[in-house]
């Protein structure tokens, strides 16, 4: 398993290595945890808690936010923000298509991308072109739009397959 240190002649402060350590953790868990037999692939709760027809796409997502919210703690430039908004993006949208979704959050893996580059920008830390806390956080309040934007898809989809089957 990767550590939260890779390379350890790099310093990263002492403040922020156990922070990354928990991220780390989790982004493991949830993108690679467990090794599919017989091959060298790995995949995490996501791909499993995709499976749900209700709502698991949503829940990987929210998962995602957190490490995002995370992130924001940070105050990485905005265009590190941005390329981990997008890799959770790529992934919400894509995980929502049934099956082809299940397959690709196998290979994505948003969340370990995510806690990558927060680790890269620790290890050298851009000084210039730093975003306000305010572009972080409106980031990271679009991606909880976005989850609830997927849960009342959800629960409006499924509403109106219980009126059909049931009412026909």
């Amino acid at each position: 398993m990767p550590q939260a240190i890779v390379n350890s002649h790099i310093p990263i402060p002492d403040e922020h290595i156990y922070q990354l350590s928990k991220l780390r953790n989790l982004s493991n868990l949830w993108d690679q945890a467990f090794g599919i037999p017989g091959t060298q692939w790995r995949m995490g709760l996501e791909s499993l808690i995709g499976l749900l027809p209700i709502g698991g796409d949503w829940i990987g997502l929210l998962m995602s936010s957190y490490i995002l919210f995370h992130a924001v703690k940070f105050n990485l430039p905005r265009s590190v923000m941005v390329r981990m908004v997008v890799n959770v993006l790529i992934d919400a949208i894509v995980g929502a298509v049934p099956i082809l979704g299940d397959l690709f959050d196998t290979t994505w893996k948003a969340n370990t991308k995510n806690v990558n580059l927060l680790e890269a920008h620790l290890k050298s830390p851009q000084t210039s072109h730093k975003s306000d806390k305010l572009a972080l956080w409106l980031l990271f309040g679009g991606c909880i739009l976005l989850v609830l934007f997927l849960m009342a898809i959800s629960v409006t989809l499924m509403i109106a397959i219980g009126k059909f089957i049931f009412h026909s």
